[in-house]
């Protein structure tokens, strides 16, 4: 189970995007990596095709490792750690370690 999820908002704590937010827009779990929306943004040749009739250069996100996002707490606005906890029905549940606050 991964603790970030399609979704969140997390900020960037290493590379050259250090610092930034951004929502998680894609997560791949066989290479651990996640797309972060208006983060890492690399530029790609694209050929003419049907979808994209005039082709050219685009620019569109690339992927991240996990290890270098930290999810940011709703309350307290701050990078935090996940645990996990229990909900009132005995369901599973992501737990910021901030604020204590239930994420899901």
């Amino acid at each position: 189970m991964f603790r970030i999820v399609k979704g969140d908002t997390v900020q960037v704590i290493s590379g050259s995007e250090k610092g930034n937010r951004g929502k998680v827009i894609e997560l791949t779990k066989d290479k651990n990596k996640v797309k972060v929306q208006g983060l890492n943004m690399v530029k790609r040749h694209v050929k003419p095709s049907q979808s994209n009739p005039e082709g050219g250069i685009i620019e569109k996100e690339a992927f991240l490792h996990i290890s270098n996002v930290m999810i940011v707490d709703p309350k307290s606005d701050k990078p935090t750690r996940i645990g996990a906890g229990y909900d009132k029905d005995g369901k599973k549940v992501r737990v910021a370690q901030v604020s204590k606050e239930q994420l899901d």
